[in-house]
């Protein structure tokens, strides 16, 4: 099996669930159960498969694993992909939470089915490939190419304003993009390479660094988002289908912050050390201003979409701490907010699908009718807060003290977020599950049934398991963090010595 281009099956294989669909005919409810039967086959499959990988993977080398290369288009641009231990637990995050997703658009989605598990297939590739590319143009294509189906299933199966939305989302992040790609032919023609490996130990003139730093960073940026390019996101999962916000929550935010692990932070080590301040003052800003505006929404998806904008805080200010409880907090946070994140999506959408109203005054009392449902919405409400014994916990808290070594401040005004937080969670939680019982609309309400229990019980006992015992995350992740942050520190001692000279 070792001999086998496991990480090119793995990025591939929802493409063969798109060619069995492809293939199914008619538009009958026993075709509709077949396309949906195949989209969730393939999508455990390639979890399954995922994991086979996890097996093979060695933690204890900081290098790329599981390498392949092949020619591609001629030249310098070849198909190149690896993982490392900051990409795998990434690619096993897509091929975990979209069985979840196909298995939440069961009922939910009733036309245009045949198109929709494509769209998601066809999603679930790109993201993989972007976590696995090692070559930048690889990299680049999948990462723009993951805006189509995202911006097909927001634009047709979204709500009221979804052309809104879906425009907004994709001119953000392709503007965002487009000042990437122009760092990306820059440190080609200064490198003569694609290759990730290569550009990682290619020295870039300090002057080149900075720009090539902000074109990279004003395409990451946009992805996670960062204030003030987040506007997008509000908009974007207000009017997304309930699996679509569990994606772009659990994934394609994440994208930013792998971008910024695996090229800024290794790439530009000079340049991220100069613009770690300002990024520490937009982080902080993120977390207490989009918690104060979370604690204003009346909608329940906006709420959490501006909870996920102050948790991508944490996780930038973790990044660009430079130290290891800050870069391994931020990685496991991203992780545990992919997981906690979708599930509140998810959770939403349970509701949603039931009273067809994401307005939080118009619930009250589900801890009565619903105590399933209440049950699994206050674990994930709690991780969202960051309560000990939740994996919230352990990324917030490692982040902080990243943060606390490199400033007091920044710390302490990151604390205030986690106030906020935990203010404007217990707010939403109140409103939806406890009081009286009134409205007549609520007292028929079924409690989850056996596929949303499938969809939700899963979640609840990862992020309960990752809160008590964060080890196996860690340990993954420890060396390449270690080794990113020695060729990081190295690189600032030799560009500290040479201004000295120059001086």
């Amino acid at each position: 099996m070792s001999n086998w281009p496991l990480l090119t099956i793995v990025t591939f294989l929802p493409l063969v669930g798109v060619l069995f669909i492809l293939l199914v005919r008619g538009e009958d409810d026993t075709a509709l159960t077949n396309i949906r039967r195949v989209s969730m086959i393939t999508t455990v499959f390639t979890f399954l498969v995922s994991l086979l990988m996890l097996v093979q993977f060695d933690a204890s080398d900081p290098g790329f694993q599981l390498v392949e290369r092949y020619e591609w288009i001629g030249g310098p641009f070849t198909y190149h992909v690896g993982v490392d231990g900051i990409s795998i637990l990434f690619v096993l995050l897509t091929t975990l939470l979209m069985p979840f997703c196909i298995l939440a658009s069961w009922q939910a989605i009733q036309w245009r089915v045949k198109e929709y598990m494509i769209a998601f297939l066809v999603l679930e590739t790109l993201m993989i490939g972007v976590f696995t590319a090692l070559d930048i143009v690889v990299f680049y294509v999948f990462f723009e190419g993951g805006l189509i189906p995202m911006f097909l299933i927001i634009g047709i199966w979204g709500h009221d304003r979804r052309v809104y939305a879906t425009f907004k989302f994709f001119l953000y992040t392709l503007l965002g993009s487009l000042f990437m790609l122009l760092a990306i032919l820059a440190m080609y023609w200064e490198a003569g390479t694609t290759s990730v490996p290569e550009l990682l130990q290619h020295d870039f003139p300090t002057s080149m660094e900075y720009w090539l730093f902000l074109g990279f960073f004003a395409s990451f940026a946009v992805k996670m988002p960062m204030w003030p390019v987040h506007t997008w996101l509000p908009d974007a999962h207000v009017e997304a289908p309930t699996a679509a916000s569990g994606v772009l929550a659990g994934i394609l935010l994440k994208m930013g912050g792998f971008g910024v692990l695996r090229y800024s932070l290794p790439m530009f080590p000079v340049a991220s050390d100069f613009f770690a301040p300002y990024i520490f003052g937009l982080s902080v800003i993120a977390i207490i201003y989009a918690s104060l505006v979370a604690l204003m929404q009346e909608d329940m998806k906006k709420l959490i979409a501006y909870s996920s904008v102050a948790h991508m805080g944490f996780v930038t200010m973790g990044m660009f701490t430079a130290t290891m409880q800050g870069v391994q907090g931020a990685i496991f946070l991203m992780l545990s907010h992919g997981i906690v994140s979708a599930a509140l999506f998810l959770s939403v959408g349970v509701v949603y699908d039931r009273t067809h109203t994401r307005a939080i005054a118009a619930y009250g009392g589900l801890a009565k009718q619903m105590p399933w449902f209440a049950m699994a919405f206050l674990v994930f409400t709690m991780a969202n807060v960051g309560l000990p014994g939740t994996s919230g916990f352990v990324g917030e808290f490692l982040t902080m003290i990243g943060a606390f070594e490199r400033s007091t401040l920044v710390a302490f005004l990151a604390a205030t977020g986690i106030i906020l937080s935990a203010a404007y969670a217990l707010w939403l939680y109140r409103r939806v599950a406890f009081g009286p019982l009134e409205k007549e609309s609520l007292k028929a309400l079924p409690d989850l049934n056996l596929r949303e229990k499938f969809v939700l019980v899963p979640l609840v006992v990862l992020t309960i398991l990752f809160g008590v015992w964060p080890t196996p995350v860690l340990d993954i992740t420890a060396a390449s963090v270690d080794n990113l942050l020695q060729h990081y520190h190295s690189a600032l001692e030799v560009a500290g010595q040479t201004a000295q000279v120059l001086h």
